[in-house]
């Protein structure tokens, strides 16, 4: 297939799709068009293979999601920055989900040291495995001065560790939520004693 057509595929599956929803649901794109009212930030892997809202079975408006390689929160990632914020400030979510997968491509790079140009940068320090990638991420997010003020602010705002497993599908539940300030001080503690 030429890339001319590689591109116009996605068009033609695009109206497919369009087509289907319309016809089970003639008022989606409509109703969908007006809400936009989350409970939940998903932050996760850009691998093709993990869909949020599919392996969630959460329709449109209903998840926030950003997506990068392995997961990565940063203070510096003024991208993730602004999407934490917007998720909290305007949107209100209450839940916040650092999601990993097992066999994280990222992870692998990160650990079998195969980084050049800017993913050595992105993934330098993420050479632990699936678990502790998804770990560390939910403490960095905690510290986070849009998670830190909600908090302060004694918003009711959870973040959840979970990691995705592609061989079955399931999404499992890593550690306990962090909700408060002294519960991340508890978690990092655990984290130093593992």
């Amino acid at each position: 297939m030429s890339e001319k057509h590689e591109i116009e595929a996605l068009f033609e599956n695009n109206r497919q799709w369009v087509s289907e929803i319309t016809r089970d649901d003639p008022v989606f794109f409509a109703r969908t068009a007006s809400q936009q009212a989350p409970k939940y930030l998903w932050i996760g892997c850009s691998d093709s293979r993990v869909t949020p809202n599919q392996i969630t079975g959460l329709p449109p408006g209903q998840l926030f999601v950003h997506r990068n390689v392995a997961n990565v929160v940063s203070e510096t990632d003024l991208n993730c920055m602004s999407v934490v914020d917007f998720a909290l400030r305007i949107l209100e979510v209450r839940h916040v989900i650092v999601c990993g997968h097992y066999d994280c491509a990222g992870v692998h790079a990160a650990m079998d040291n195969v980084m050049e140009g800017p993913l050595n940068q992105w993934l330098d320090g993420i050479s632990e495995l699936w678990e502790l990638n998804v770990r560390k991420q939910m403490l960095s997010l905690c510290h986070t001065p849009s998670i830190e003020g909600a908090w302060r602010q004694r918003k009711s705002v959870r973040v959840h560790g979970w990691i995705y497993g592609l061989k079955d599908g399931l999404l499992r539940k890593l550690y306990p939520d962090i909700g408060s300030i002294s519960q991340r001080t508890r978690a990092e503690s655990e984290l130093r004693n593992f």
